[in-house]
C-alpha cells in the first residue's frame, strides 16, 4: 500500500484537473470509438469488437506514458487514469449500440 501512495505522490507537478487530462479523456474515448468502429466495419462480432477496440486504447494509454517516461521522465498515473476514464465511458456508450 506504501508503494501506491508512493507512486501517486513522485510527480508532484502533476494535478488530477487541467486541459491534459480532458485531452486524455477524450482522445482515449476517440481511441476506442474508431477501434470499435473500424472493426465493426470488417464484420468483426460486437463482444469481440468491443473487448479488443478497450484492449488497444488502454494499449495506447499505457504506451503514451511509457513513451513520456521515456522522453520526459515521467509516468502520470493520473493521465493514465483519465485515458481508462474515456476509455471506459465511450465502451459504455458502444456496449449499448446494435
Amino acid at each position: 500500500m506504501r508503494g501506491l501512495v508512493l507512486v501517486f505522490a513522485l510527480h508532484g507537478g502533476d494535478r488530477w484537473l487541467g486541459t491534459d487530462k480532458i485531452k486524455h479523456f477524450f482522445m482515449s474515448a476517440f481511441v476506442e470509438s474508431v477501434s470499435y468502429s473500424a472493426l465493426r466495419a470488417v464484420n468483426v462480432r460486437h463482444d469481440a469488437a468491443l473487448a479488443s477496440a478497450s484492449a488497444l486504447t488502454l494499449g495506447v494509454g499505457v504506451g503514451k506514458e511509457i513513451y513520456d517516461h521515456h522522453s520526459y521522465g515521467h509516468f502520470s498515473v493520473k493521465d493514465l487514469s483519465w485515458d481508462i476514464a474515456g476509455n471506459a465511458a465511450a465502451a459504455t456508450v458502444l456496449a449499448h449500440t446494435k
